[in-house]
């Protein structure tokens, strides 16, 4: 497991748990305060963990090197469907990679089985 620097995704319950050059992977055990009032995964903790995961996608470094920060030009989600379960797992996947600009996917999956939401952002390297 990485250390996941985000007070935010920190206070949900958020782990980092895979995380590598163009990948990372955020996984979440929901809680009654994570769902909506039909005791579903609420959406916005689903773009949450989209914006979170792709965002991460594109900021791997190596250990030891100084870390590289970003923030969201555009997040784009589908909710794909929905369900009763214990954990989420974000997975995010670098798409293309330019000097200040990157883009990247990302899926939401419920228990591993279920796909609930995917999304595409764009992301800016602060300099």
């Amino acid at each position: 497991m990485h250390a996941i620097d985000n007070p935010f995704l920190q206070w949900l319950g958020v782990r980092l748990t895979a995380w590598q050059t163009d990948y990372a992977e955020m996984t979440l055990d929901t809680a009654p305060h994570h769902m909506n009032r039909i005791g579903r995964v609420q959406g916005g903790l689903m773009c949450t963990l989209l914006d979170a995961v792709c965002g991460y996608a594109g900021l791997y470094v190596p250990p030891g090197e100084p870390a590289v920060r970003n923030v969201t030009l555009s997040l784009t989600t589908n909710f794909l469907s929905t369900g009763e379960g214990n954990t989420l797992v974000a997975k995010g996947y670098m798409e293309r990679k330019g000097r200040s600009v990157y883009f990247a996917r990302g899926e939401v999956w419920l228990d591993g089985t279920l796909l609930l939401a995917s999304g595409v952002g764009t992301f800016k390297y602060l300099r």
